[in-house]
């Protein structure tokens, strides 16, 4: 279906706003038969309804997705059709998921390093202007050329030539303009998560500003602003709750914006330092008080999911590493954020951090005192030391808490294991990685939990291929995929592929449901062509995924197609999530043995006494054992144990009804500490029993903590 023109010829009015700027006013005549005074005076009483506040009421008998009034200049959409509604015959939502993106980053980093705004009253030429010190050739975008290479120089000029940017590698100019938005609404995105972002180090560095560095300061604005721009949207179809860019809080108004098929935006956070959790020197700057304000603060602003770190190591968790030009220049930033390089060691397991970039970026590392120089590291030496803190893990249960979803993108390998195990322990499905940042050996772990995946806005043939390698567990586990665009966060986007590559996008082409049509998108003078421009703006995502569909064939597309109903899944089932009672806490405990030590106890009872601060120890020898007295014989299926350094490379879990005749209804003989879940069909006991068979290290068995659960 395509929409309908007006029946007969249509006027453009300019009407003033409040704030000075125009907004273009289609006035649509109709036949009536003959001329009626009324009509004129209701045409003079709509022009002055929209001079006294940009708030046109929406037309009667309008196409529901069109506006009756936009700024004015601004960019075209470049597609027809109504945009699909409602739900499948399963009752599940449809529409693609950008699981990643950074609408208003233009705030972030002092202000000047993003240039143009992603919307403004006065129209495009007003919000797409690019920085004061990119004029009059580029010489002075700095960060340009630190990040990309060459000179930095470009045409400044935006509106309407648009010459040199937007640009697929250009990491500095504005691609969430609200209209291109709007094309990828209209294009089939159902939900889109906004990650307010910021960093204060780079802000500090950085030779241009205009604000504040702190972070939290930034993170409030640009949540702020993001509701500015659902009302600025809201405006052009009539007033509140009408326009299609609708902020959401819970999954289940989530699904309501997208049966009504419009776009639901859900706030994230992904900065370097949250609640001001730095760490100088390995020492925090941040205890539990302030996670505590600073996620009830982020809660009361909408925010409902985060990272807890990004880029630094913070007093949180350790940092998945950068590579190339790009990790030196974080790495010069990580110690002048905390004092200390990244430090490596070699890995455990068959995860790998990201390799350290050790390619020469002149422009940060002048910024180093006198002296200093970045380390080398060993290249068989990739993980990060630094892990999960306890003061992250205070983070992570706190998160949970509120219900709120978990991004371990960015976090070591050290710090996701543990991340992970904690959430298995306790059955909590809201985990997400969004863009690619994640080892792709822990996808599976992630689909158990119930969690979602995104992959980085990658080159179509990349894209099938990297969703070709974990294809087969989305199909195990029954779940869509999504996309991170990481549009405005200075990551590199798709390159055209040319025009005489296999298989180009031909325009125009169909949206996946059928029911729009989409062209090339035309802003001012400039005519867009995924082909020949590359994923330069946010509006180009429909043709980048009809590129995937030419690439890799529909499978693909369909798995995308199948991504809100799999976000809001996860995001439904974390709000409905309960923590099950631990029914060990408090129980009566005794042990094979306890370490004797003249200054703390190490008597079994610390293992079940709510504390993770204490913990039981047993001799130093192999066959060691924990017992647990429920009181009364209750349904048993999963139990839980925080092991300390010493821990148990061999072990079984054993029940009993009566506390003599015993049966193991678990069993482990590769156990590497850390938390362990042990799962088990449910059965009937009063007693449970962690049999030690062979310990992992030369002490003998500690145990921070064993929880006992019905499932």
């Amino acid at each position: 279906m395509t929409s309908r023109g007006p029946p007969f010829p249509a006027r453009r009015a300019a009407v003033p706003t409040a704030d000075g700027g125009t907004w273009a006013v289609t006035i649509v005549r109709r036949s009536t038969g003959r001329r009626r005074p009324v009509a004129f005076l209701s045409l003079i009483l709509l022009v002055l309804a929209a001079a006294l506040g940009p708030t046109p009421s929406a037309a009667a008998d309008g196409d529901w997705w069109d506006p009756t009034a936009r700024p004015s200049p601004d960019s075209g959409i470049g597609v027809t059709g109504e945009p699909f509604k409602g739900t499948n015959s399963a009752g599940e939502v449809r529409g693609f998921v950008d699981a990643h993106n950074h609408i208003m980053s233009n705030e972030a980093f002092g202000g000047r390093l993003i240039c143009g705004k992603p919307f403004s009253e006065r129209g495009v030429a007003e919000a797409l202007k690019d920085c004061p010190e990119h004029y009059p050739d580029g010489s002075l975008a700095v960060f340009d050329f630190i990040t990309n290479g060459g000179d930095g120089r470009h045409d400044p000029v935006g509106w309407p030539s648009f010459k040199d940017w937007p640009a697929h590698d250009s990491l500095t100019h504005q691609q969430n303009y609200y209209a291109w938005i709007e094309r990828a609404w209209r294009g089939g995105q159902r939900v889109l998560v906004n990650d307010l972002v910021t960093n204060g180090v780079i802000c500090s560095v950085y030779f241009f500003k205009d604000r504040s560095c702190d972070e939290m300061t930034s993170i409030r604005l640009q949540a702020q602003l993001t509701y500015d721009m659902q009302d600025f949207v809201d405006r052009m179809y009539g007033g509140p709750g009408k326009g299609w860019f609708r902020v959401v809080t819970d999954s289940a108004q989530a699904r309501h914006v997208v049966e009504q098929g419009k776009l639901a935006v859900v706030l994230g956070v992904e900065t370097s330092e949250p609640f001001g959790c730095k760490q100088v020197l390995d020492i925090a700057q941040c205890d539990r008080a302030d996670i505590d304000a600073g996620l009830d603060e982020l809660y009361d602003l909408g925010v409902r999911s985060m990272f807890l770190c990004h880029k630094f190591d913070n007093a949180l968790c350790g940092v998945r590493f950068d590579s190339g030009a790009l990790g030196t220049a974080i790495n010069v930033g990580q110690f002048l954020s905390t004092g200390t390089f990244w430090r490596t060691e070699k890995c455990t397991g068959p995860q790998r951090d990201n390799p350290i970039g050790l390619t020469a970026a002149p422009g940060a590392e002048q910024k180093l005192p006198d002296g200093v120089d970045l380390p080398r590291y060993a290249e068989d030496a990739q993980c990060n030391v630094r892990g999960l803190t306890d003061l992250g893990e205070y983070a992570v249960r706190g998160m949970m808490k509120r219900n709120m979803m978990l991004e371990i993108d960015h976090m070591s390998v050290k710090a996701t294991g543990r991340v992970l195990d904690i959430l298995e322990a306790e059955s909590y499905p809201g985990v997400i990685s969004s863009h690619s940042w994640m080892d792709l050996d822990w996808t599976d772990r992630v689909y158990g939990l119930g969690g979602f995946i995104a992959q980085y806005m990658n080159g179509s043939e990349h894209f099938v291929a990297e969703a070709g390698r974990t294809g087969a567990l989305r199909e195990k586990h029954g779940v869509g995929y999504g996309y991170g665009t990481d549009m405005n966060g200075v990551g590199g986007w798709p390159a055209p592929r040319g025009a005489d590559a296999p298989n180009p996008v031909t325009y125009p082409f169909r949206s996946v449901d059928g029911g729009s049509v989409l062209d090339r998108q035309i802003t001012g003078e400039r005519t867009w062509d995924l082909n020949t421009d590359g994923a330069a703006h946010h509006g180009l995502v429909p043709d980048w995924i009809e590129d995937i569909r030419r690439v890799g064939g529909q499978d693909v597309v369909d798995e995308l197609f199948r991504g809100a109903e799999s976000y809001l899944g996860t995001w439904g089932a974390s709000e409905a999530h309960r923590s099950e009672v631990n029914l060990a806490e408090g129980a009566t405990a005794t042990a094979s043995s306890a370490e004797w030590n003249p200054f703390t106890s190490y008597a079994a009872g610390r293992a079940v006494d709510g504390d993770r601060g204490t913990r039981w120890a047993s001799d130093w020898n192999d066959g060691q054992w924990l017992r647990i007295d429920l009181g009364e014989t209750r349904r048993i299926g999963r139990v839980t144990l925080d092991w300390e350094r010493a821990y148990a490379r061999s072990y079984r879990v054993d029940v009993s009804t009566d506390g003599t005749t015993w049966r193991t209804v678990w069993s482990t003989a590769s156990g590497d500490g850390g938390l362990d879940t042990a799962r088990f069909t449910p059965v009937q006991a009063r007693h449970v029993r962690v049999q030690g068979l062979e310990r992992g290290t030369q002490w003998g068995y500690s145990l921070y903590e064993v929880g006992v659960h019905s499932r």
